[in-house]
């Protein structure tokens, strides 16, 4: 394996952590904004109103891009192991 190939494996890793980390984090982010604004304009400076709406948003997203997230980390971890049988095999 040359650097070329070492380079593309750790590049399709990043894309592959951006594909199952994205979408919760980017859940949580809007929804945090979302309840920010509702508490600037209302005043209630309660952390408790941000945890649940968060917590909610966070396992929705989960529950909906599950299967993405699955099948993006299969694919991944099974090309990486056909690689290094492909290795080991030469």
């Amino acid at each position: 394996m040359n650097e070329g190939e070492i380079g593309a494996v750790m590049r399709e890793g990043m894309l592959v952590m951006m594909q199952v980390g994205g979408p919760p984090l980017l859940a949580g982010l809007v929804v945090g904004l979302i309840i920010a604004l509702v508490q600037a304009v209302t005043q209630i400076n309660d952390p408790a109103v941000m945890f649940v709406p968060k917590v909610l948003a966070l396992c929705a997203a989960l529950v909906i891009t599950g299967p993405f997230m699955f099948a993006s980390l299969s694919h991944y971890t099974t090309t990486l192991f056909d690689r290094l049988v492909a290795i080991g095999g030469s």
